[in-house]
């Protein structure tokens, strides 16, 4: 989870008063020191103030006499699976994602986040929710509230549990109801851009839209915005890098029970009876992770459905039957 940022940001021009009082107002006591450019310079912890007591340092002088400058900082790109393991290990819990001139873009939690995902999402909102009717006449589908908030909130919130900060929505009806509710992502530390689709596109068809060279990471998640899941992404992302997969499908078990003991014959001969079998077959969850150079092979603006383009004989695909996975 994205933790706030302004609250633990500080000047190192600041008394260690000041650092005092924020500190004691804090769940995570650090403070992240800034110079008159926003760089970041340093970290603040109560600990490092008892340090410089001792060195003989008093009250009446400025954070940047205490702070640490040993302190550890990420770029978004740098943030692997493995890296986060190692943190985690560490008892690291507050992490700064820096841009390229060491300004804070972002805090994260690692209590609460589970990864940090190098992809960009595409969740699919621009259905008209047909069978959902009369609930969806003058409401999307997307943003029908599940308990104390809307469907596509709870997506959004699963993604950004997994370090997934740039997230596209594709959206065209009542398209307005989601734009005004969800805005830039800002409030929740996110950036979200919409997709408007002028005609329906499918399934994927809304993906042409996008242009690649504003792709930040390799791959792409895409998925549709009416899914409740607990899947886990990360395992999604790992099963793609290591099938070196171009095209993954997520899936969940559909299991069908028989009562009747099943005959299986050849040539009018049994060779077997199976008393109450029970199959299991994998359905499509909605869900995919791709390359994003895939886009390239989009007709743009043109009706494309995600089924469609496993068939075609253009990707390597495979499927993922991810644990846990409730849809």
């Amino acid at each position: 989870m994205l933790a706030p940022l302004s609250k633990y940001l500080i000047q190192q021009s600041s008394l260690i008063k000041e650092a005092l009082h924020r500190l004691n107002s804090l769940d995570k006591l650090i403070l992240f020191v800034l110079d008159d450019n926003q760089v970041l310079k340093g970290t603040l912890t109560d600990g490092d103030i008892r340090r410089g007591l001792m060195r003989g340092l008093n009250m009446d002088v400025t954070v940047a006499d205490f702070m640490n400058t040993k302190y550890r900082a990420y770029t978004s790109k740098a943030l692997t699976a493995t890296l986060v393991a190692e943190l985690r290990k560490d008892n690291i819990t507050v992490v700064p994602v820096l841009d390229g001139e060491g300004r804070i873009e972002r805090l994260i939690d690692f209590t609460k986040t589970r990864a940090i995902l190098p992809i960009s999402a595409v969740i699919m909102a621009g259905g008209r929710g047909e069978r959902l009717k009369p609930l969806t006449d003058s409401c999307p589908k997307p943003m029908l509230n599940i308990g104390d908030k809307p469907i596509l909130e709870h997506v959004i919130d699963r993604l950004i549990d997994y370090g997934v900060i740039n997230i596209y929505i594709s959206v065209k009806y009542l398209a307005e109801q989601i734009i005004e509710y969800f805005g830039d992502g800002s409030n929740k530390g996110i950036k979200i851009q919409y997709i408007h689709e002028d005609t329906p596109l499918g399934t994927f068809g809304a993906v042409s839209l996008l242009n690649l060279n504003e792709c930040e990471y390799e791959h792409l998640l895409v998925m549709n915005s009416d899914l409740l899941t607990n899947i886990d992404f990360e395992d999604l992302y790992l099963h793609c890098l290591n099938e070196a997969a171009d095209f993954t499908v997520a899936s969940v078990p559909y299991k069908i029970n028989i009562p009747y003991a099943i005959l299986e014959a050849e040539y009018g001969i049994i060779k077997r009876l199976s008393e109450k079998p029970s199959y299991t077959y994998y359905a499509n969850a909605g869900i995919y992770m791709f390359k994003a150079s895939l886009i390239e092979q989009l007709e743009k603006n043109a009706f494309m459905n995600a089924t469609d383009f496993c068939d075609s004989d253009r990707t390597r695909v495979f499927v993922n039957h991810c644990k846990p996975l409730k849809c």
